[in-house]
């Protein structure tokens, strides 16, 4: 039997390893290591580590979600 892992998904509680704010961004590294980065962190270093990673799991587009309104 293979087995694969998969990154967790990205919660509100996730902060970032480099200033605590909240997570958009989890890096899987070789090993299983995993780092977490908010989307200013992510930008900075994003070319140095995706040419590392494993997994990279990318939720800065929800930075720029539109929530849907009610029209009631």
């Amino acid at each position: 039997m293979t087995t694969t892992m998969t990154a967790p998904a990205l919660s509100t509680t996730d902060r970032c390893d480099r200033c605590a704010a909240q997570a958009y961004v989890r890096v899987v590294l070789p090993g299983g290591v995993d780092l977490l980065f908010c989307g200013h962190h992510w930008s900075r270093h994003e070319q140095v580590l995706r040419a590392q990673a494993v997994e990279v799991v990318d939720e800065t587009h929800r930075l720029t979600a539109v929530p849907a309104t009610d029209n009631r």
